[in-house]
């Protein structure tokens, strides 16, 4: 079977108390697909379960960044955000949750989104993950859609909000909830693939 993202390189960003499955789905489906997924987890926001300061970046349901239950392999790599270069990168994904309350108020986050979308790399956002795209001054008389308690935020900041599984707006693409995560994919992977 052909893969259609061969050769493509894809960054999914994440902080603490981000939404697992819109981690690891996306990250299983660009692999499978072909591409090169590299996870940057931002050490920010509050960790669900507090201790050491050196603990790894934790989803809402326990999954950490890398993760513990199995050695990264051929699928995915680990770098740091100050290791990441707009020039090596096909696509940013970002994942919802909590997470990307922390990421919105990172510059280096922000400045990541702002080159990546001026260059027309594409930008991808699911569930509060456009929060991140309003912080990077992005939305205004955009199509996007998002988790149904950042539709106020998106029209206050001049998006134009639809209520759809996906919103595709030039690079920028946009999705509400997990249920979203198949058209959401797809639409990423389409656009990659120059569909």
């Amino acid at each position: 079977m052909a893969k259609r993202l061969e050769g493509k390189k894809i960054v999914l960003m994440v902080a603490n108390e981000f939404e697992d499955i819109e981690l690891w789905y996306p990250a299983l489906r660009m692999s499978e697909e072909g591409a090169q997924v590299t996870i940057v987890p931002v050490e920010k926001g509050l960790h669900p379960r507090p201790a050491l300061p050196q603990k790894y970046v934790t989803g809402r349901f326990g999954t950490t960044v890398p993760p513990l239950v199995h050695k990264l392999g051929k699928r995915f790599s680990i770098a740091k955000i100050d290791e990441i270069s707009v020039q090596n990168i096909d696509a940013l994904i970002i994942p919802g949750g909590f997470s990307p309350d922390a990421l919105r108020v990172d510059e280096r986050c922000l400045n990541l989104v702002r080159d990546l979308h001026n260059q027309g790399k594409i930008v991808a956002a699911i569930c509060h993950g456009p929060q991140v795209l309003i912080s990077a001054g992005l939305v205004k008389g955009r199509k996007l859609t998002s988790y149904a308690a950042v539709k106020d935020d998106l029209i206050n900041a001049g998006a134009k909000f639809v209520d759809e599984p996906v919103a595709v707006d030039d690079n920028i693409i946009t999705s509400r909830v997990p249920d979203d995560l198949p058209e959401f994919c797809l639409s990423i992977i389409e656009k990659l693939a120059g569909k």
